[in-house]
């Protein structure tokens, strides 16, 4: 069965930097559409960028220029690049694909 592992969560700085990782199993990762998500305190779960099979991203406005989006096949993960980061980035990070999720990293931006 799927599973999606997410790791590279923390209490950082505002304009400081996280790298998250995501690793798959149970899956032919290459052929899927891989894209990470966020909840904040209080709030619904949103959409923050996705990555298809070719490599092409897209990403949610408030983070576009400051996050990136990546993959590697052959280690079947996904990486989310967080740069610049903003007190109102904090949220739990979450791996996607299709309808299966992972367990979340929580990200905290706090001085």
């Amino acid at each position: 069965q799927v599973q999606l592992v997410e790791s590279g969560g923390g209490l950082v700085q505002p304009g400081g930097s996280l790298r998250l990782s995501c690793a798959a199993s149970g899956m032919i990762f290459r052929l899927y559409v891989m894209g990470w998500y966020r909840q904040a305190p209080g709030k619904q779960r949103e959409f923050v960028a996705r990555i298809s099979s070719e490599g092409n991203t897209l990403y949610e406005d408030s983070v576009k220029g400051r996050f990136t989006i990546s993959r590697d096949n052959a280690k079947n993960a996904v990486y989310l690049q967080m740069n610049s980061l903003k007190p109102e980035d904090t949220a739990v990070y979450y791996c996607n694909t299709e309808n299966k999720w992972g367990k979340g990293t929580l990200v905290t931006v706090s001085s």
